[in-house]
């Protein structure tokens, strides 16, 4: 019996995409070898891979304007790309809502970029998205849109005539996105949209041509790898199957609009538990502010907290104790995550609630 994970990432995906994965991991097509032994500059592989940036730009609505590469690293590796490629000498923007963002400064204030903090929530542990006025004037204004280990979550993106850049690795491909105020989004592979090992970044051509070429090494160039349709390298070739297969079952389900319509069933299920649990579970995100993926909360008696993580191991659920910072539980729903997943979990949080309270 597979377990329902509400891990927050390696997450579980799709069954339909595993089942697939399977079916061809042997023989990929019946062409007589599996798709992690064939050479990145084959035609059979070509099509995976320029079939999965075909599919990122159709669930996107992305226009010829942007340029999607497929990255390795993960987002510690953007934290000194981006500055890297687009820092000009001024002054970089960063709102601070958590440890992703508190990496991503940091990171970007070691390589010499002048930093300003235009808004943080830290002085009340991150339970919400802090207001924000972008300057007209910076090289780029940076925010996470969701943070999984404090579940809030961007509900409007902010308007800025500073080129904006997301981390959106905990929500990407969760909902539709308007592009036309941003000019650089990325984010692992590894929550939503298919394993680790590879990183989507969808950037505005004209950015491109920003970077230093006599100052940044020639791998950590976004036109490195643009020039090259991101096989300048060896790219992981099993993730990117993966992550084809895996934005081809977006498109069958509907596409970002039915997924976001279904993340919302899913994360307000488990918010009403809580808020009427009359006490029992508490909230970590302030309510206008809650994350459609990540459900962070604490049981009110924190001795009660291990018994629930492992109850519900009992019961079939993994992935539910919170992080080391913040403690407490955490559901990470995400798009794999079905809704039958989030109702038994509701059914045990009820049933845990009514047995402990």
């Amino acid at each position: 019996m597979r377990k329902i994970n509400f891990s927050a990432g390696p997450t579980g995906l799709p069954i339909q995409v595993l089942k697939k994965a399977q079916e061809e991991f042997v023989n990929y097509k019946n062409e007589g070898y599996s798709i992690m032994e064939i050479s990145h500059r084959s035609k059979t592989y070509e099509e995976i891979h320029f079939g999965a940036m075909d599919k990122i730009r159709k669930l996107y609505g992305i226009d010829d304007s942007y340029e999607i590469l497929f990255l390795q690293g993960g987002a510690h590796l953007q934290f000194a790309m981006i500055p890297y490629n687009l820092y000009q000498g001024g002054v970089a923007e960063y709102v601070n809502t958590g440890v992703w963002s508190k990496k991503a400064i940091k990171e970007a204030k070691q390589i010499g970029v002048d930093v300003r903090v235009v808004s943080t929530s830290e002085d009340e542990n991150f339970t919400h998205i802090p207001d924000v006025n972008f300057s007209d004037t910076a090289d780029y204004a940076y925010i996470c849109s969701n943070n999984t280990i404090y579940g809030t979550q961007y509900k409007i993106l902010p308007k800025t005539k500073s080129p904006l850049v997301i981390d959106a690795s905990s929500d990407f491909f969760s909902k539709p996105l308007d592009f036309s105020n941003i000019a650089l989004l990325y984010g692992g592979a590894q929550k939503n949209a298919g394993p680790s090992g590879v990183t989507i970044v969808i950037i505005k051509k004209e950015l491109i041509e920003r970077v230093m070429d006599d100052m940044v090494p020639t791998f950590l160039r976004y036109k490195t790898h643009a020039q090259n349709k991101s096989l300048y390298n060896t790219p992981p070739t099993f993730a990117i199957y993966l992550l084809d297969l895996n934005m081809q079952w977006l498109l069958d389900n509907g596409g970002l609009d039915k997924i976001n319509q279904l993340n919302i069933k899913k994360a307000n299920l488990l918010y009403d538990i809580i808020d009427n649990s009359q006490g029992f579970y508490k909230g970590h995100a302030q309510t206008n502010h809650r994350s459609l993926m990540n459900v962070s909360f604490n049981i009110v008696n924190s001795k009660l907290e291990q018994s629930f993580v492992d109850e519900a191991a009992k019961n079939n659920m993994i992935g539910l104790k919170g992080h080391r910072l913040l403690g407490g539980i955490r559901a990470s729903i995400y798009n794999a995550v079905s809704l039958e997943d989030v109702e038994n979990l509701a059914d045990f949080m009820r049933e845990f609630a009514k047995k402990n309270g």
